[in-house]
């Protein structure tokens, strides 16, 4: 209505959100191939220039950027909320441009080896999880939003740096382990929303307001890929665990509700079927027991919301159609 931008109020002194500015990479391509304008793909390529130029702290991206001055907010760095989706479509760019998108490529590696080196770390019961990282000091807590991580890492193995693809597929697999655990250790089998490593915990909320499951898709989706990768039956047999958790603690007479205390013995409901549990959870779980030629990895891209999109190739116009 008054043609002026305005960002939340707490995203650092009304910075953007490096999720949400970054995370248009499929769609606006994907526009342009549909359309055959290429002023969305042009939007989207000047947001990664930006990023480019600028002075990462130790190859990390912040989560907040000001649109105004173009210089970081908060040296905060997650990959989880907040700064999530822009990994994962760095390398999905890649993918959907039928690997032709190199740019994509290499700042998607450069951003993972300095994700490993500054903020992955091993607990003392032999867990990997990926810490978030807050103007050099590390906080020892990984979100569920997280463990779509595993199936990047996983995805992403394939075109890894020379004799890194085994590194990252285990990587995915250890991420998608302690995922699991922080399931298996709740008294409902159904992961709370972020989980803690450190004093003397693993895998564990620690604080009330963390212990709350809202359908969340993520670790469902490294399951997926990880299954899809490996062959490995132990990620069907982690799905159908949360299968089975959904159903006896999240049905209900309307649909299926968050719960509001994984912990507890008794289930509060609290009364939301959020919408990606259709478009995410129930998908991937349903491509996890499906057959690898139903929306296979070659032909298909899934964005961050699991809508499956096409791979594009340069050389060949029609692909849509013959799809």
């Amino acid at each position: 209505r008054s043609g002026i931008g305005r960002n939340w109020p707490w995203a650092s002194g009304g910075s953007s959100i490096l999720a949400e500015f970054g995370t248009l990479h499929l769609e606006f391509v994907h526009l342009s191939h549909l359309s055959g304008n290429p002023v969305f793909a042009e939007k989207v390529m000047n947001i990664r220039k930006v990023l480019n130029q600028l002075d990462k702290p130790e190859g990390l991206y912040p989560n907040y950027l000001n649109p105004s001055s173009g210089q970081w907010g908060q040296h905060h760095v997650s990959i989880g909320g907040l700064g999530d989706s822009f990994y994962e479509y760095l390398l999905k760019a890649w993918l959907m441009s039928g690997k032709a998108d190199e740019e994509g490529k290499k700042m998607y590696y450069d951003a993972i080896q300095a994700i490993e080196t500054h903020l992955i770390r091993k607990s003392s019961g032999g867990l990997t999880y990926i810490a978030e990282w807050k103007g050099g000091l590390l906080e020892h807590k990984m979100g569920h939003l997280t463990c779509f991580a595993g199936g990047m890492f996983a995805l992403g193995a394939d075109g890894a740096p020379t004799d890194q693809t085994g590194h990252h597929i285990e990587l995915g697999a250890e991420i998608a382990r302690t995922c699991h655990e922080s399931y298996d250790r709740t008294s409902m089998k159904l992961g709370p929303e972020a989980f803690r490593f450190d004093g003397g915990v693993e895998a564990i909320a620690t604080r009330q307001n963390e212990k709350y499951y809202i359908l969340r898709p993520e670790v469902i989706e490294t399951y997926m890929y990880l299954w899809r990768l490996t062959h490995d039956p132990k990620y069907r047999q982690w799905g159908w665990e949360a299968v089975e958790a959904l159903e006896k603690h999240c049905r209900v007479d309307g649909g299926y509700s968050g719960i509001r205390d994984v912990y507890s013995s008794h289930e509060s409901h609290d009364d939301v079927q959020q919408s990606f549990f259709l478009s995410e959870t129930l998908k991937y779980l349903y491509l996890l027991f499906s057959e690898d030629d139903l929306l296979p990895f070659e032909h298909w891209v899934f964005n961050t919301e699991a809508h499956p999109l096409l791979v594009l190739h340069a050389d060949d116009g029609t692909e849509e159609e013959n799809q």
